[in-house]
């Protein structure tokens, strides 16, 4: 490769970090956060709780204080154990929402959830409806299911924008699901394909790109992406405090440059993610869980 070219292949996998100390890093990371960003996916778990467990208005408001000055969009996952709330409070802070229903295996719990979403955006607290997260890639529901759920929200919300989060890939894989969506939301994350941090950023524009394609003309937000700060690797990828840092920087500059809606994953670290994740699971946060940020 010429050095020309190479420099341009650089310049497109992400910015040049040579040399940068760990300070530099935070000083970047700091004023990238003030610069604001699009979306960021709402944490409400304190240490000790885990989804099912009741959450407080109080959690809720303290917490949406504390990033109110950096996002223009939330993203809740849920509208069942006090997370129908979110939405009401982010409203009163002049904040917009993509508000989720959860789907799993449970069908009461699927039915509640879908009442809670359809009952929020009646009331007015609804940017986009989120109708299930992962569910395809869990195996939690068959696809007809899926699309039972997202039909129903789609005929009680004329006035809503509707659609599903998952994986990228899905998109592709289930044209049946992308049809019944008015809007992709695509989780991007090269961590999780093991994907060393020198290329995530281009990995994640392809990632972007096929979902793109899949969608034929409608709209894909990147619904989730994050870098953990601490963990076990996978494969190439490995977590640590400045590859999450140079994520952050990446993501949101190309957010920025390319006019592209993403909600960063996560705004608060949250200790019952190790169950589903491993050790990673815990460290997605820009806040630690004390709710202090970590740089």
């Amino acid at each position: 490769m010429s050095s020309g070219r190479k420099e341009k292949f650089l310049a497109l996998a992400a910015l040049d970090y040579a040399g940068k100390t760990t300070d530099e890093l935070k000083n970047l990371s700091r004023q990238v956060l003030e610069e604001g960003m699009h979306g960021l996916c709402f944490s409400p778990y304190e240490e000790g709780q885990k989804p099912g467990d009741k959450i407080t208005e109080d959690q809720i408001r303290r917490r949406m204080e504390i990033i109110k000055p950096y996002t223009k969009w939330i993203r809740s996952f849920s509208c069942t154990d006090g997370n129908e709330t979110i939405p009401r409070i982010a409203q009163e802070y002049g904040i917009k929402t993509l508000v989720g229903a959860w789907l799993g295996d449970d069908p009461s719990t699927n039915e509640k959830e879908v009442a809670g979403l359809i009952e929020l955006a009646k009331e007015g607290y609804v940017d986009i409806a989120a109708v299930g997260n992962e569910v395809m890639y869990r195996g939690d529901l068959q696809e007809d299911e899926l699309l039972g759920f997202l039909h129903r929200t789609k005929e009680a919300l004329p006035n809503t924008i509707v659609g599903y989060v998952d994986a990228y890939y899905e998109f592709v894989e289930r044209p049946r699901i992308t049809e019944a969506c008015d809007i992709i939301l695509a989780n991007c994350y090269p961590f999780w394909e093991g994907c060393d941090l020198d290329y995530s950023l281009l990995y994640m524009k392809d990632m972007y790109q096929r979902a793109l394609r899949a969608g034929n003309g409608k709209k894909v937000i990147i619904s989730e992406t994050g870098w953990p700060s601490k963990g076990t690797n996978l494969e190439g990828a490995y977590p640590s405090y400045e590859n999450a840092l140079k994520y952050f920087i990446n993501t949101q500059k190309w957010a920025q440059e390319d006019d592209i809606e993403i909600f960063y994953f996560s705004s608060f670290d949250e200790s019952w993610k190790v169950g589903a994740e491993g050790d990673v699971g815990a460290y997605w946060g820009l806040w630690d869980k004390e709710e202090k940020l970590k740089f």
